[in-house]
Order: C-alpha cells, then sequence, then structure tokens
C-alpha cells in the first residue's frame, strides 16, 4: 500500500458499494524471522456529480449492514488465513 498503484489488495470482499479489501505484507522480525501480516481498508464508493468514481470512509444508515458483513468476510478470510499456510492472491468475492 505504497500508493504507487501497482499493489493490490490480496482479496476484497464487496457489497453493494462498501468494500473491505484484505492487504498482504511479508515482513521480519528485528531477530530476522519471517512473518505475514494482513490488514483490512473498509472504504465505500460512489459517483461524484461528474460521474467519477470516488472513494470515502463514511457510512449513512443504509451501509452500515453492508459494512458488518463485508468486514465479517474479510474476518473469517483473515481467521482462515492464519489456519492455512498461503490463499490465493489478486481475488474479489461479490457477496449477495
Amino acid at each position: 500500500m505504497n500508493g504507487n498503484g501497482k499493489e493490490r489488495p490480496e482479496i476484497n470482499f464487496k457489497v453493494g458499494g462498501v468494500r473491505a479489501a484484505v492487504w498482504k505484507w511479508n515482513n521480519m522480525t528485528k531477530d530476522g524471522r519471517p512473518f505475514t501480516q494482513r490488514k483490512v481498508v473498509l472504504d465505500r464508493a460512489y459517483r461524484d456529480g461528474h460521474g467519477n468514481w470516488k472513494n470515502v470512509n463514511s457510512y449513512d444508515a443504509n451501509d452500515i449492514p453492508k459494512a458488518i458483513l463485508a468486514l465479517y468476510k474479510a474476518f473469517d478470510y483473515l481467521h482462515r488465513a492464519s489456519e492455512e499456510s498461503e490463499k490465493p492472491v489478486l481475488k474479489e468475492e461479490l457477496v449477495e
């Protein structure tokens, strides 16, 4: 997530316009042991008055159940990923 546009989330969970994106980093401890770290970024997409897509991190009452479901799916994924050695990269799951 360095903002250069080349990195992508490991997986996205979309519910309507709300997205929970799971980002993965491979890091090293101070004593040189490798470990994997994952974090979740929650945002909501909308079109502005000119038809351009924008992302924000504010939610109205209708978005909250969508955010809860997207975060639940991300949490479940993180839990499974911690139990398994590797997961598929650059996946997207649309939650209905």
